[in-house]
Order: structure tokens, then C-alpha cells, then sequence
């Protein structure tokens, strides 16, 4: 049961993520990662708790506004810190945590090595995010249309969070068949697999329903079916 937590507003995104992991570290894991978006894409990641990867990133510029953090079991690849969540993708400009599991990885897969993809790690999410810029460049689509069309596509459950170095200040989210929870602030917004990473910061929470994505901003919360 891997926990998600997402925050974009004006405050520094880290400490709420790390506390929104420690929070969710109920739901069982075995390793860690957060994605933060100021000037560039910095990903962190590791095996084993969430404090092992506070410890590794003491004394490191962790300022940003946007990011998104993970708890994950594994399910594909064996507990490590190149399995851990989040991922980024081939361009290194996206980065991408997911709850669940997509049924049909494997051909997504086997079509991506065919056009050239590699892959650092065993997990099915890297290839969903994969997949999913691969969408946006042959088809000269926006990010969120590329989500859309490579959702389609895939079978399984899911639970999404996506951010793109382009677009600092954007959480994309998706979920079927595993939790999202959205917290309303006052410019801000955040995003967990339960409330409990944002009742400290809000009581307005909205709960995503199956098939619906959301586009998170610090001023404006669209979702769409």
C-alpha cells in the first residue's frame, strides 16, 4: 500500500512532503523518494525509510515550491534505490510517482525498447512515464492530452502524480481504483492517498473519483472525466 503526497503553493514544498510521508508510513513500505521542481527537476530517492532519506539530504538546497513524494512496496524489482519512486522519464524532464499496478506493462514495454527506450529501473511506472512522453512527442501534444491518451490504454489500477521541469508550477493526477485525496488551500493545494499529509493545512479536502484527472495549480483545481 505505497503512499503519495504532493504539495504546490508558495511555501517550501520538502518539509510538507517529508511529513506527508511519515504520515502515510502506516500503509507499509520499503523505500523513498521525493521530486522537486525550482530551477530544474531534482529527483531523491532511497531505500528503507523515510528518515534514511532525510538523513542523506541534510545539508543539501532542497528549496522549491512544487514537488511530489512516495512510500513504495514493491511490485516490480526488488527493494532498491533505483526501484524507488519517483521516476524520471527519457528526457529527464519529467517525473512521476503511481500507486498500483499496470496489468500490461510488459507490451508497453517491449514497443518502447523497440523505438530505442531504455530503462533504469524494473518497474512498470517507468514505463507508464515513458509511454507517456513518448505520446507527447510523436503526437505534438500538451502533457495532459499524452496522460489522457496513454491512460486509454493501459489496464490495471492506478494512482498518478506527474510534474514536468517546463511547467514548475503543475501537478498532473490521475486515479482508478486507488485513493486520491486533494486538500484546498489558500494559493496553495495538496495532494495525498488519504488527508491525513494535509489536515494541518486544511479541512476543504476533494476526493478524485475513478477515471478523473486532475490539473493541480496553486490557484486553480480542475478536474476532468
Amino acid at each position: 500500500m505505497c503512499g503519495i503526497v504532493g504539495y504546490t503553493g508558495p511555501k517550501e514544498a520538502y518539509p510538507i512532503i517529508i511529513t506527508g510521508l511519515k504520515r502515510l508510513e502506516y500503509r507499509g513500505y520499503d523505500s523513498t523518494g521525493v521530486a522537486l521542481l525550482n530551477s530544474g527537476l531534482k529527483v531523491y530517492k532511497k531505500k528503507g525509510r523515510v528518515a534514511d532519506l532525510e538523513e542523506t539530504l541534510v545539508g543539501v538546497n532542497l528549496h522549491a515550491n512544487t514537488g511530489i513524494g512516495h512510500t513504495r512496496w514493491a511490485t516490480h524489482g526488488e527493494p532498491s534505490d533505483r526501484n524507488a519512486h519517483p521516476h524520471t522519464s527519457a528526457s529527464g524532464k519529467l517525473a512521476m510517482i503511481h500507486n498500483g499496478i499496470i496489468e500490461n506493462y510488459a507490451q508497453i514495454k517491449k514497443e518502447l525498447v523497440n523505438k530505442g527506450y531504455t530503462f533504469t529501473s524494473d518497474t512498470d511506472t517507468e514505463v507508464l512515464l515513458n509511454f507517456i512522453e513518448d505520446i507527447r512527442s510523436n503526437n505534438n501534444c500538451d502533457l495532459e492530452e499524452a496522460v489522457r491518451v496513454a491512460l486509454k490504454r493501459i489496464t490495471g489500477a492506478y494512482c498518478i502524480l506527474l510534474i514536468d521541469e517546463d511547467d514548475p508550477e503543475t501537478i498532473i493526477a490521475a486515479r482508478k481504483g486507488s485513493p486520491l485525496v486533494i486538500g484546498v488551500g489558500k494559493g496553495e493545494h495538496f495532494l495525498g492517498s488519504d488527508a491525513s499529509p494535509m489536515l494541518e493545512y486544511t479541512k476543504e479536502v476533494v476526493y478524485v473519483n475513478d477515471y478523473e484527472l486532475a490539473i493541480v495549480k496553486p490557484n486553480e483545481l480542475i478536474l476532468k472525466n
